[in-house]
């Protein structure tokens, strides 16, 4: 299979992104090793705002400028976590994901300097996250912890934990592993405890429609099991048609067999009201499996619980 002799490679700038644009970039150059790549990076709307991202389009916030440098043609392959790509609404036009790589750990983690667990945490103590979809579960399961607003990035997040912002973060595992800090973990929370976010461990790569030699070179980077659990998670989403304030959680899961379930919970702010489906895939394809968890959970009362959250 032939390919570009350069691929010029759009990404945030964060430090966490560029360490994703270095897997990328080494996958690549074992795949394809007479092409040579490139690395932009750009600073989104999402890393400079350190406030509600509803007022900055929500998720959207995070993909913006890179869906910008992919389109006017500066950059030739976009590099995104999953989670952060909106699914509410279809791709930018003229774009489409070229592949998804092999999926990382879904799981949360929990860093306290004092080496706690999270049911050692004493009362008050003062969570640093902004997820809305953690602070759902822990004011569900562990309601005398305190939620402390706190973005930025993974480094940003523990330097700020270190200032005596917070007593504990809560703190993505593939994240950590990505930028070498799993030595901060003091706990892995199963998905039982905290259920990850749609998307959660996903790297997707995205390229112009009519890029077909890149779309064919990019294509054998993907890894078909995490793009089957991507296309189900993010499906669910597109039908429920959640909002970025709206705690919302859910993971595909592929068996050893090849089978597929999709587990998805939505929450009140206050953790007070959980709807939970859970489904097998069967006979159904990955569309389909996460449009039938979201009109399982909609049955329920999902579209009034989301669409009663302000945003």
């Amino acid at each position: 299979m032939s390919a570009p002799e350069l691929i010029r490679i759009v990404s945030r700038d964060s430090p966490m992104a560029l360490a994703q644009v270095e897997r990328v970039r080494a996958e690549l150059a074992a795949l394809h090793p007479g092409t040579a790549t490139e690395v932009a990076a750009v600073k989104t709307t999402g890393d400079k705002w350190m406030g509600d991202l509803a007022q900055v389009e929500g998720k959207g916030a995070f993909t913006k400028e890179v869906d910008a440098a992919l389109l006017s043609g500066q950059a030739d392959l976009a590099v995104h976590c999953v989670k952060d790509i909106p699914a509410d609404r279809p791709l930018p036009a003229g774009t489409t994901f070229a592949a998804f790589l092999r999926r990382d750990d879904i799981r949360d983690a929990l860093v306290h300097p004092g080496g706690l667990t999270l049911d050692q945490l004493p009362d008050g103590a003062r969570i640093g996250t902004s997820s809305v979809r953690r602070s759902a579960q822990l004011a569900a399961s562990h309601p005398h912890l305190q939620c402390v607003p706190m973005r930025g990035n993974a480094n940003r997040r523990l330097d700020k934990l270190a200032a005596g912002k917070a007593d504990a973060l809560l703190l993505a595992v593939s994240g950590l592993e990505r930028i070498d800090r799993t030595d901060v973990i003091t706990e892995v929370l199963s998905v039982e405890v905290m259920c990850p976010p749609i998307g959660a461990g996903i790297l997707a790569l995205q390229c112009r429609e009519g890029d077909r030699e890149l779309i064919d070179a990019i294509s054998g980077l993907g890894h078909p099991a995490t793009h089957r659990e991507a296309t189900a998670e993010r499906m669910f989403l597109h039908v429920l048609q959640g909002h970025c304030n709206s705690p919302i959680a859910g993971y595909a899961r592929t068996e050893g067999s090849g089978e597929m379930s999709l587990r998805a919970k939505v929450f009140t702010p206050d953790g007070k009201v959980i709807l939970n489906a859970h489904e097998w895939a069967g006979r159904l394809d990955p569309a389909t499996l996460g449009t039938s968890v979201a009109v399982a959970l909609l049955r329920q009362g999902a579209r009034e619980l989301i669409d009663g959250i302000p945003h």
